[in-house]
C-alpha cells in the first residue's frame, strides 16, 4: 500500500502546506536529509489552535493540537517530495514544543499526537526519535509546534 492509499484509508484531509511568514524556509533538503521547519497548531477550518495546555485545553486538546501540526508536516513533506511521498525513507525525529503552564508534565502525551498520526501514515518507518518540550509561549500564541527531520531515498 503507498503512503497515499493509506492517507485515503484513514480518511486523512492533509492542509495546504504553506509558506513560512518569516526569514525562513519551510522545507530544506541536505544530502537525504529533509528538515521541515516548525509547523503550528491549526484546526481544519484554518484557526490557530491557541492557549496553553494546563490551563486553557487539557492534554487530549493538547495531543489534537500536536496531531494537526503533524498534518501540516506531511504536507510539507509532500510538497518538499514533489508530490511522491514514495521518497520517504523514514522519519528520523519530531522535535514538539508544548505552550504550557509551570505545572503541567504532560508534554510526552501531548506530543504523542503527532507521532502517533505520523506512525499511522508511515508505519515502521514512521519511527522516530523525540523530544517533547514545555515553553512558557509560542509564535502567535499557538498551543504546539513540531519540527521534524525525514531522511530520503
Amino acid at each position: 500500500m503507498t503512503f497515499e492509499s493509506k492517507i485515503k484509508e484513514l480518511g486523512i484531509v492533509l492542509p495546504e502546506a504553506t509558506a513560512p511568514v518569516g526569514s525562513y524556509v519551510a522545507t530544506k533538503i541536505v544530502g537525504n536529509l529533509l528538515y521541515i521547519s516548525g509547523q503550528i497548531s491549526i484546526n481544519e477550518n484554518g484557526e490557530l489552535i491557541k492557549g496553553k495546555v494546563g490551563k486553557d485545553l487539557n492534554t487530549e486538546d493538547g495531543y489534537n493540537a500536536a496531531k494537526r501540526c503533524a498534518l501540516s508536516i506531511v504536507s510539507q513533506v509532500k510538497k518538499a517530495c514533489n508530490d511522491d511521498l514514495s521518497k520517504v525513507k523514514s522519519c528520523v525525529k519530531l522535535t514538539g514544543f508544548v505552550n504550557s503552564n509551570d505545572t503541567f508534565t504532560e508534554q510526552p502525551k501531548v506530543i504523542n499526537g503527532a507521532s502517533d498520526l505520523i506512525a499511522s501514515i508511515f508505519g515502521d518507518i514512521g519511527t522516530h526519535t523525540r523530544a517533547a518540550v514545555s515553553t512558557n509561549s509560542l509564535p502567535l500564541g499557538v498551543s504546539v509546534e513540531v519540527d521534524a527531520i525525514f531522511e530520503l531515498n
